[in-house]
């Protein structure tokens, strides 16, 4: 099986910004651990990430056809970007929403996510458990 990891605008800056937010550890790093996590799983995992929101769209659709499931953290985008979430809406593929930090406990723009209710499940507030337990979840609902 295969997944698409894509990660949205400012995880790149991961180590660095606001690390009693979202840890020291940087995105290289947990990729590095998503990667051992997936082979553990028997899942094949390709890495994305973009501060670009049509690169991110762009990587969504050239997915379709091609990959199993779809693992997102799209950052601020997930709080105003229909565009992303009508993206994830017309490929079809089984998707989970991921975030770090606890959304919902956080500021008020935050708490909402207008991709929510295209994807399969939203996970946050868990760290890097979070891609865990979606890396999880996607192993348990494919086919």
């Amino acid at each position: 099986m295969k997944i698409l990891i894509i990660n949205g605008p400012n995880l790149n800056m991961l180590g660095i910004r606001e690390p009693e937010i979202y840890g020291s550890m940087t995105l290289e790093q947990m990729n590095e651990k998503l990667a051992v996590e997936g082979n553990l799983l028997e899942l094949e995992l390709d890495f994305f990430q973009s501060n670009h929101e049509g690169a991110i769209i762009d990587r969504i659709q050239e997915a379709y056809g091609l990959m199993d499931g779809i693992i997102i953290n799209p950052g601020a985008y997930s709080h105003y970007s229909y565009a992303i979430r009508d993206a994830i809406k017309s490929v079809d593929i089984k998707t989970v929403e991921v975030h770090l930090s606890d959304i919902a406990n956080r500021e008020y723009f935050r708490k909402t996510s207008v991709i929510e209710d295209v994807v399969e499940k939203q996970i946050s507030g868990k760290g890097i458990n979070s891609y865990f337990e979606a890396l999880q979840y996607l192993k348990e609902h494919l086919k």
